[in-house]
């Protein structure tokens, strides 16, 4: 293949994600939510390892929903030191709810569980006997917006989904968080478009964990959440297994829901991408070499063409960009961020690269998936 051969592939990726990749650099863009929905009875489980600085607000949010159904939460305290039970009474009892929420202390975690799988799974036996029409896993850093589980119930009774699953708005506070996380969305909907998630003719299927509504008989169809206990990427596998045996799905991204979770450094972030990227790539060194590739060629090389003196070559090199920053925007303006951000794409691209690297080099090490003191990934 020739210089100038080699220098359009950016340019083929990238017409290729703008007009052929379920439009999902729109999604953001276009996102709406039904919020009129039936009463139905909802049990949200909430997993909690050390969260008493957020879980509070996470539960006066759910307690306080604008919603005709009846709501019920249970909160599975896993083995917490910082007085997140305690927490999570307190806000209960100021909430006046103290009624609607079941505090449960997780049990010692078994063998072939994840930490979160295992409290998931301690919850959802404690729901058995609350006869629920939905389940609600939600994470105990997550600060659900009025009407969230409205939205969420609607979706799925007005499109018959089995799951639905709201990506919340992750923290954009400081210089890292603007910089990684509107990305980490991107990317996130680049590898999942939502329209092919939702499509029951495509096999592609996604969740995002903090917000994950489903029926319980389509649970209970895949052999419950033991069916993938030892996952990592839990929130893919148990959507991946509700299509599977015919369930329909939905994933969307929300602004009303948001996380609480700041994050102040890069290396903060890095962690959290280093702990699941291998995972991602089913610990395949093959699929890490394959998928450095992809990222030089669609993110990387168009920036380099620009330098290599010749006019078409930085032509092809410009034309990649101006596409991949067309792409980024409808991103960068649901996150209300200036357009400029979207030229940081090929930097931000560098950074999980680098990211990506050092996930495979702890796997390798025996400390993958390493989060609140648990390897989970070895």
């Amino acid at each position: 293949m020739s210089v100038y051969g080699i220098a359009a592939i950016p340019l083929l990726i990238w017409l290729y994600l703008l007009l052929g990749r379920g439009q999902f650099w729109r999604t953001a863009a276009v996102t709406t939510f039904p919020s009129i929905a039936p009463p139905r009875r909802i049990v949200v489980v909430m997993p909690a390892r050390n969260e008493a600085t957020v879980i509070g607000v996470a539960i006066a949010s759910l307690l306080r929903q604008a919603f005709a159904g009846s709501i019920h939460l249970i909160v599975v305290d896993d083995g917490s030191s910082d007085g997140t039970a305690a927490a999570a009474q307190a806000a209960a009892s100021a909430a006046g709810a103290a009624s609607r929420m079941t505090l449960i202390a997780g049990a010692p975690l078994p063998p072939g569980w994840t930490g979160k799988l295992w409290a998931l799974e301690q919850g959802i036996s404690a729901a058995a006997a609350l006869n629920a029409d939905y389940l609600l896993f939600t994470d105990a850093d997550i600060c659900h917006g009025p009407a969230s589980v409205a939205s969420l119930v609607a979706n799925a009774e007005a499109n018959d989904r089995d799951l639905v699953s709201h990506m919340v708005r992750l923290s954009t506070v400081g210089t890292a968080e603007r910089l990684l996380m509107p990305a980490f969305v991107f990317f996130f909907f680049k590898l999942y478009p939502p329209a092919w998630v939702a499509d029951p003719g495509r096999r592609i299927a996604a969740a995002a964990g903090g917000c994950v509504l489903i029926r319980p008989q389509a649970l209970a169809r895949i052999g419950g959440i033991q069916a993938i206990r030892s996952r990592i990427i839990d929130d893919c596998a148990l959507a991946r297994a509700v299509k599977d045996a015919g369930g329909r799905i939905s994933l969307q991204p929300t602004r009303e829901t948001k996380s609480l979770r700041v994050y102040g450094s890069f290396a903060e972030i890095g962690d959290v991408i280093s702990r699941t990227a291998f995972a991602q790539l089913d610990h395949s060194y093959l699929a890490l070499v394959a998928t450095l590739l992809g990222m030089f060629f669609t993110y990387l090389l168009p920036v380099v063409l620009l330098f290599l003196g010749t006019p078409l070559l930085a032509g092809l090199g410009a034309a990649a960009l101006l596409l991949m920053s067309v792409c980024y925007l409808p991103m960068i303006r649901f996150y209300a961020l200036p357009w400029g951000w979207c030229l940081c794409l090929p930097l931000i691209a560098t950074f999980y690269v680098g990211a990506v690297i050092r996930s495979a080099l702890r796997y390798a090490q025996g400390g993958g998936g390493k989060w609140k003191g648990r390897v989970q990934d070895a």
